[in-house]
């Protein structure tokens, strides 16, 4: 059976899809959200993990890759969203979970990770050893972050050894941003320079064929590269076609290669379109979704406590900033400035690591009272305007009724289209 994206530098010459999204969230609602919109559109869906999400020892979602996919195919069966329509991805693959171990350390960690995403079914993995482990630079040479992919790649084939199912394809990079995006306000990015492009390939193709992975390296399918977006707490860098315009003829000198771009929310429909035609044709978001769904809670609390005063004893939106303030280890880092300052981006920094707390057993009831609050009232149309403007014009045109949780998928959906019109551009 053939890997549904083993020919993904083919597209751009097709006549139907050009590129495909990245849904990279665990959140059931954004999943959810996902395969309605890609059922509707009759695509293919591609929702990927983090290994800070979902690896051996459950990540910080407290799944497994094996339960990972368990929590998917739940969510598709609600959905009647097709299995064979579905694709699995494990991104940032490496060690970077375990850095603040030592090197062999970490990697021993990395190569239990990989090998249970590929037990698992995942078809599409992203090979990330660029970041240094404890007494190592930040970053390292292609020499070493290559030998180290090439090595997570054989034990992901070792893993399937005899297995006749679909075999994965591998993404490989040096150029990679962090996970959720940069930790400080941004002014301008440094563009990927061709030539260094073409080498890192190089470079994996000699480092996979050393250790004994070159069949590995023929479904070598993209290759993470800088194009000059991002986002931090408080601005995004917009795409600029023509500083890109010499990364981009680059893949006219890599056959069978596309580029994956990471980081790519918040930015317009028009640069996401100008992405996938100039050959950036794995278009990441994660955070940006959870942001539109973050939008659309808050808005509904805020409905809620309108039309029913005092019906509950506390807030979503106090209920988060308490939680956020007694347990600050995923944002404490990332957050500057004044209380003030923190106070804001802790509800809506553009890296949304708000995204962490939604599991979080006082936030899930706080959502689940909401939600039972709002179940049965139709929202009256003139607040979904002065609270969920996203929603607006969908709810105008009969595409989305007026219901808390219709209106929460369709804050999403507005920004998955974004992404699925570019990817058929």
């Amino acid at each position: 059976m053939q890997n549904y994206l083993s020919d993904l530098a083919s597209w751009r010459n097709g006549r139907s899809a050009k590129g495909i999204p990245s849904i990279c969230s665990a959140h059931p609602l954004v999943i959810e959200a996902s395969m309605r919109h890609a059922l509707r559109a009759k695509a293919h869906l591609l929702v990927e993990a983090t290994c800070n999400q979902v690896n051996q020892d459950g990540g910080y979602t407290g799944m497994t890759p094996a339960g990972f996919r368990t929590f998917v195919e739940e969510i598709a069966a609600r959905t009647g969203f097709p299995m064979e329509k579905l694709i699995l991805g494990g991104d940032h693959l490496g060690p970077n979970p375990w850095k603040h171990l030592a090197a062999e350390e970490a990697m021993a960690k990395a190569c239990t990770m990989i090998e249970a995403y590929a037990s698992a079914g995942f078809t599409k993995l992203h090979l990330d050893t660029s970041m240094g482990c404890a007494g190592e630079p930040v970053a390292l040479p292609d020499a070493v972050t290559a030998k180290r992919a090439a090595r997570l790649a054989a034990t992901a084939e070792a893993a399937l050894d005899g297995h006749q199912g679909i075999k994965p394809v591998y993404v490989i990079g040096t150029e990679v941003p962090i996970p959720g995006g940069a930790m400080e306000e941004l002014d301008v990015l440094e563009v990927t320079k061709a030539a260094a492009a073409r080498e890192t390939v190089e470079v994996h193709r000699k480092a996979f064929e050393a250790a004994s992975a070159t069949d590995a390296f023929t479904r070598v399918v993209a290759a993470v590269v800088q194009p000059g977006v991002e986002f931090g707490n408080e601005n995004v860098i917009a795409y600029k076609s023509a500083e890109a315009s010499e990364l981009a003829a680059s893949l006219a000198q890599l056959p069978g290669l596309v580029f994956e771009a990471h980081s790519t929310d918040y930015q317009t429909p028009e640069a996401l379109r100008q992405l996938v035609l100039d050959g950036f044709a794995i278009l990441k978001v994660g955070p940006g979704l959870t942001f539109a769904l973050r939008e659309a809670f808050y808005g509904l609390d805020q409905i809620a406590e309108f039309l029913f005063p005092g019906k509950r004893h506390e807030t979503l939106i106090a209920t988060m900033e308490r939680v956020l303030t007694a347990d600050p280890k995923n944002w404490e880092k990332y957050y500057h400035g004044a209380d003030g300052e923190r106070r804001i981006q802790r509800h809506f920094s553009y890296s949304d690591r708000i995204r962490y707390y939604w599991p979080h057993p006082e936030v899930d009831a706080a959502v689940k009272a909401l939600f039972d609050l709002l179940d049965g009232v139709d929202i009256p149309e003139t607040m979904v305007s002065q609270y969920l403007q996203a929603s607006y014009l969908a709810l105008r045109e009969g595409r989305v009724q007026p219901r808390a949780r219709d209106l929460a998928l369709a804050a999403v959906d507005h920004v998955l289209e974004d992404y699925f019109a570019a990817c058929r551009a």
